[in-house]
């Protein structure tokens, strides 16, 4: 494909994005525009969620040169003419199902589709992380990108590196996944509801499931509940929306605070062959800590 010819690409909700040349001012959520840096492809523009405010979350953000990426906001501060700003010619968006462009208004997604073609890939709990990162892979490629050299042979040393940890850590080191809500509760993870947390079960963690009950990716629970859960490695959410695991100042935390080592843990990864492998790279650090 040379740069004056046409170009699509067919997105995860069946739709096919169209121009006349390959898109080189692409806008992307945050977690996409990471990802496709990745790959070598330099977003002009990011977004956030609601979740994120005036500034971008640079647990979202990777290695994104943000001194050359406009953060356009998020929530409430995104509008078409906002999010148009930079000339655009192409949206990278993401999906936690049915479609529905994740951190924009539906209307205001509608209006944008009008102006721009939107490429969204779905990065929902019915994908495993390899389809995710393949199709990110796929878009980057449209889009004149590539991995990076020894990628691909990274993330093989990292899972490897991890089942050995698995494999020697006395025990079976206990692994929670939790997003701190405050000095009173924690969202702890449902880990079969996390493509990158079914990742490492099928690499042979041991991951904790809190009890049974409502919510869906979630289970809320108190300090007390979550140190009862007897973790041994706290993967801490580092998205900030999220309070800081090291704040948190609840006494019936605080024996779990002495034992458990933590790794920080964004529930929106980058989804990169090199990402992954440095997150692989830090739980197995963690383990093998563990069980010394």
């Amino acid at each position: 494909m040379t740069e004056q010819s046409a170009w699509s690409f067919a997105d995860d909700r069946g739709r096919l994005a169209v121009a006349d040349r390959r898109p080189s001012r692409v806008l992307a959520y945050a977690q996409a525009g990471a990802t496709l840096w990745d790959y070598g492809i330099r977003p002009e523009g990011i977004f956030g969620s609601g979740h994120d405010g005036a500034e971008p979350d640079r647990a979202k953000t990777g290695t994104l040169p943000l001194d050359s990426v406009d953060y356009r906001g998020a929530g409430d501060d995104l509008d078409v003419d906002t999010l148009l700003r930079g000339r655009p010619d192409l949206v990278v968006a993401v999906s936690y199902g049915h479609g529905q462009l994740y951190g924009l208004d539906p209307d205001t997604a509608k209006h944008l589709e009008e102006s721009v073609p939107v490429v969204v890939i779905d990065v929902g709990q019915v994908r495993t992380l390899d389809r995710v990162a393949e199709r990110f892979a796929e878009l980057a490629r449209s889009l004149g990108g590539a991995p990076v050299a020894d990628a691909a042979d990274e993330l093989h040393a990292a899972r490897e590196r991890l089942r050995a940890a698995v494999r020697t850590a006395p025990g079976s080191p206990r692994v929670l996944a939790l997003s701190p809500a405050g000095q009173e509760k924690a969202y702890a993870a449902r880990p079969q509801m996390w493509p990158e947390l079914r990742v490492l079960a099928e690499l042979g963690v041991a991951l904790v499931s809190p009890p049974d009950g409502a919510g869906v990716n979630w289970a809320t629970v108190d300090w007390e509940a979550a140190a009862a859960l007897e973790p041994d490695v706290v993967l801490a959410d580092i998205r900030s929306n999220a309070v800081p695991l090291d704040e948190v100042a609840a006494p019936a935390w605080e024996p779990a605070r002495r034992h458990a080592r933590t790794v920080p843990w964004n529930p929106e990864p980058l989804c990169s062959p090199q990402a992954h492998a440095r997150f692989l790279v830090l739980v197995a650090d963690a383990l093998e800590e563990a069980g010394g």
